[in-house]
């Protein structure tokens, strides 16, 4: 595909001194050009040190700036309004950027459609999964990973390590990305103790603190004594976890120096990967994925290490279930699987696996959480 890319030209002129007798002065000769940059610009709907979403994606960017020939462009803290297209534009326009990753999921339709459309020979790539062939841009891609795969293996260490059998989870809205975490969180630990359940709560939107806070500290007085969470920060939840003396298990990034006594390990974004693949691929003139998944088999995840509070059991238990994970041989969502009203949502003999479209579509809360998806 036709890349736009900012050339720098670097001409210096030299003339040799005449000596005599001379045959004839000679032209003066252009330098080398120097070398091509290309420019990635990277958006982010929160500050980059939020502990959380953002901050992985700004850890991912980190590695692409560490490439030979590559220059990024960053801006932080950009609503999911006109102001992030006036941002992609400004990039294009004034660092000459090639590629954009606006990450945020609500800069996709129309935000991210409607600039795509006006810079054709520019690179448009979402997080989060919306891309449809044939119906949106031919320069527009989205990429996510099956980060409910590590909430899986977190679960198992929830479910061996709580002592009340009682764990919660704090989560934003309720569409299938958020609902795909809670439920295989849940499935996760109940693989290895089936008396745990998990009661969610959701706060309305992607970063709310109070009601984070709010949340974490009613869960805690209903007996949870490990919270993990879906929100784009954290932070707040990993510390009101430390604070009333809980476990937590934590998300996006590593949040272990929030809490040293009660963090046990973490479902973890690997954006180096997948950022430093797709600037491979463009810079190089390649065709790219428009619609890329992965998980752990493609380093797309990964865990944080584990706490001081983790038995080796505990420890064993996941490593292992992440070691299937990684080579297909433990599928998450095999029936039979019923909601959490009773209903039968994956029969008997039904393998859902990660590339399923279905679980796309994830409209339901399993069997042993506590809660209701809100209307």
């Amino acid at each position: 595909m036709v890349l736009s890319l900012l050339s720098v030209l670097s001409l210096s002129c030299s003339k040799k001194e005449e000596a005599a007798p001379a045959p004839a002065a000679s032209a003066s000769a252009p330098a080398a050009p120097a070398q091509k940059v290309f420019t990635a610009g990277f958006i982010y709907v929160g500050p980059k040190g939020d502990y959380g979403y953002n901050q992985a994606h700004a850890q991912g960017a980190a590695v692409v700036a560490a490439m030979p020939g590559v220059k990024i462009r960053e801006e932080e803290n950009v609503a999911e309004t006109e102001a992030v297209q006036k941002t992609m534009e400004s990039m294009i326009e004034l660092d000459g950027a090639s590629v954009l990753f606006p990450t945020s999921f609500g800069y996709f339709d129309p935000h991210i459609l409607k600039v795509a459309q006006k810079y054709p020979k520019v690179t448009f790539l979402h997080c989060g999964g919306l891309y449809q062939e044939g119906k949106h841009p031919a320069n527009v891609g989205s990429y996510f990973g099956y980060i409910d795969e590590g909430q899986y293996v977190a679960g198992i260490v929830a479910g061996m390590t709580t002592r009340t059998n009682k764990l919660g989870f704090i989560a934003a809205k309720p569409i299938p990305q958020v609902l795909r975490n809670i439920n295989s969180f849940t499935l996760g630990a109940r693989s290895v103790n089936p008396k745990v359940t998990t009661s969610v709560v959701f706060t309305g939107d992607w970063s709310l603190p109070v009601k984070e806070a709010e949340a974490a500290n009613s869960l805690v007085d209903q007996g949870v004594d490990v919270l993990t969470m879906h929100v784009d920060s954290p932070k707040v939840i990993v510390e009101t976890a430390e604070k009333r003396g809980i476990f937590v298990s934590g998300y996006h990034a590593d949040q272990a120096t929030l809490a040293p006594k009660g963090y046990l390990t973490g479902a973890l974004w690997n954006w180096a990967k997948v950022y430093s693949d797709y600037v491979t691929m463009i810079q190089s003139g390649q065709s790219y994925p428009h619609l890329l998944r992965g998980g752990f088999k493609e380093g797309f995840i990964k865990m944080a290490p584990y706490g001081a509070a983790v038995s080796d059991a505990a420890k064993a238990k996941a490593d292992s279930a992440k070691a299937r994970l990684t080579d297909g041989s433990l599928v998450i969502y095999t029936g039979p699987i019923k909601d959490n009203t009773g209903k039968v949502v994956i029969p008997a003999g039904t393998v859902e696996t990660q590339t399923d479209i279905t679980l796309e579509k994830m409209n339901y809360l399993v069997e042993g959480v506590l809660g209701k998806i809100p209307s």
